[in-house]
């Protein structure tokens, strides 16, 4: 993959419930890290603002979304859809900023599989247990069983994927996860750099 743009695209995936959408808005704080904010036909939750935390759109306007191709991936998630523009995405990393993604796994292969004048960088994200899990799950949707029971069941067929993943980090203790994450992105970054110098001065050295 070429490595002449400046920006990264941070991919962070997770169960649902694992902590990964907290992590990517406080990894955001970090200077030139910008969010992905996603496309969702889903209803907002309590104190989710439009245009903030995701665009809530109609299925309608999505499937447009699709059919003109401007979707850079795009997925199905508890009977809802996600996607991420790739104009506004662009324009992030072209202005030297990296951009943190907080999708599954559907959506990062998708990504993985385009040829992009970016890096990236995939972390996938575990609970350190199904019982800190459901724990988590129960605070955050009001003990409502069926979708407790839904996400539960749908932790089995996504912790498969972590195997997919440049790093895989447990959120036992949320300051410490997110930095170990920043100090991840930064040995890439540093990586990035030396290679980059290491080509320069190789085609200096040939020319």
């Amino acid at each position: 993959m070429s490595l002449n743009k400046d920006g990264v695209i941070i991919v962070l995936s997770s169960p649902s419930g694992a902590g990964k959408t907290t992590i990517v808005k406080k990894l955001s704080l970090k200077e030139n890290f910008k969010i992905s904010i996603s496309y969702t036909t889903r209803i907002p939750r309590i104190n989710e603002i439009n245009g903030k935390d995701y665009y809530f759109i109609t299925k309608y306007d999505f499937d447009k979304l699709i059919e003109n191709d401007e979707l850079l991936e795009y997925a199905k998630v508890f009977n809802n859809f996600y996607g991420s523009s790739k104009k506004k995405v662009f324009e992030i990393l072209e202005k030297g900023n990296n951009v943190l993604f907080d999708i599954d796994w559907q959506g990062t292969n998708q990504i993985k599989n385009k040829k992009l004048n970016y890096r990236l960088l995939t972390i996938f994200i575990l609970p350190p247990s199904k019982k800190t899990l459901l724990g988590r799950l129960s605070e955050r949707e009001n003990n409502n069983e069926n979708i407790i029971k839904e996400r539960m069941e749908k932790f089995d067929q996504d912790v498969l994927h972590w195997q997919d993943y440049d790093y895989v980090v447990i959120n036992q203790d949320l300051k410490k996860c997110v930095n170990k994450i920043k100090n991840i992105i930064d040995s890439e970054r540093q990586k990035k750099s030396r290679l980059i110098n290491l080509t320069n001065f190789i085609n200096k050295f040939r020319g």
